[in-house]
């Protein structure tokens, strides 16, 4: 191993193939001549109190591809952390962690919904049984395909598309616990996009007459969904105490978002539910929507035949208040959304209770008049 002065010209001079060359300006760096190219090296020894751990060599960059003064101060870089202990080529331990366990560090480092894990461990334990049990390192780009194809061919598009987005989600999780990952291979597959949900319009005075024809209790249901445009499982989960009668707020504890949502009743939803529960008190149920019948003493599945289900409500809800004059904003409050933007952060629902209550008046009041219940309704 010769150690001469390098210079750009002496490095082009020396042969393909005539071996290493140590340069007498910077220590430890070196050009190695390889049969067909000229690479920048350095190389130096790993000292930890006093004591010698290991010589590393560590490659810089072809000579082609960069100058020597470049060479020399990337080397001078290198040679500083060898000097001071440091591997630079040291990789970080691989955990070889599952997709399983990274699913329950993911839940566990994050406050999620009940629902939300439950679809997590659904998407990992059923749909992803093959892949439950490998390291996640071990998972490729090949796999990710192959799991949206036979997903898409099993259980339809929809399906596959969530299972895709969980695993995507896990697999960024465990690149933070294992550095070794490096590169997410659900990069290789292109989620499709989940179709818009196509809800028909309904015509209310006719909507009105269908909900009659259901049982009581189903009936106010259906009505309630539709004035407040709630989600399933927060108008179902509402229990007695949640109703404020005398403040006319009603409170959903289980909202997507998180957190709870003080929703402020119009007169006609204060009334329904009034009834609703001094028929329902001898079951003498803490649900707003008992059913004995039912494992948890609650209606479990409100959709009925003929009549739109409990998310189409919500999407014809958000319709009519646009119909009815409501502000953007104000809609969105009122349906649990949380606002855009980083001034939508500063934004507090619950302290709005009474500066939304007239909007909620105002839809009830478009809906209920061209439900052909009342000839006019004054705000």
């Amino acid at each position: 191993m010769a150690v001469i002065r390098l210079t750009e010209a002496r490095i082009k001079s020396l042969p393909f193939g005539s071996g290493i060359y140590r340069d007498e300006t910077v220590k430890g760096l070196m050009v190695i001549c390889h049969k067909s190219a000229k690479t920048y090296a350095v190389q130096g020894d790993v000292r930890r109190n006093g004591r010698h751990v290991r010589t590393v060599r560590i490659k810089i960059d072809r000579a082609d591809r960069i100058g020597l003064q470049d060479a020399r101060r990337r080397a001078k870089a290198l040679m500083s952390q060898i000097q001071s202990g440091i591997d630079p080529s040291a990789k970080p331990p691989a955990t070889d962690i599952t997709l399983a366990k990274a699913l329950d560090e993911h839940i566990a480092e994050r406050d999620l919904a009940s629902g939300t894990v439950r679809n997590y461990r659904d998407h990992v334990h059923i749909y992803m049984k093959k892949f439950r049990g490998r390291a996640v390192a071990d998972i490729s780009r090949q796999d990710c395909r192959e799991l949206l194809q036979q997903l898409t061919e099993r259980h339809g598009r929809t399906t596959a598309c969530a299972v895709l987005r969980t695993l995507r989600t896990v697999i960024n999780s465990a690149m933070r616990i294992d550095e070794t990952i490096e590169r997410n291979p659900t990069e290789a597959v292109k989620i499709p996009i989940p179709p818009v949900r196509k809800v028909a319009p309904i015509d209310l005075a006719e909507w009105w007459q269908q909900t009659a024809t259901l049982s009581p209790i189903m009936r106010d249901l259906h009505r309630s969904f539709l004035l407040t445009g709630a989600r399933r499982t927060s108008m179902l989960t509402v229990r007695r105490e949640n109703v404020d009668l005398e403040s006319r707020i009603l409170t959903f504890k289980h909202m997507k978002t998180g957190g709870e949502l003080l929703f402020p009743m119009g007169e006609q939803l204060t009334e329904i539910l009034r009834k609703r529960m001094q028929a329902d008190e001898p079951l003498n149920s803490p649900w707003l929507w008992p059913s004995p019948q039912s494992r948890s003493g609650r209606i479990a599945e409100p959709k009925r035949a003929n009549v739109p289900g409990p998310h189409e409500l919500r999407h014809i809800c958000r319709t009519l208040m646009i119909a009815a004059g409501v502000p953007y904003a104000e809609s969105a409050l009122l349906l649990g959304h949380k606002l855009p933007g980083a001034s939508g952060g500063y934004v507090h629902p619950e302290h709005l209770v009474e500066t939304l209550r007239p909007y909620v008046q105002l839809v009830e009041c478009y809906i209920f008049e061209r439900a052909s219940q009342y000839r006019s309704c004054n705000l």
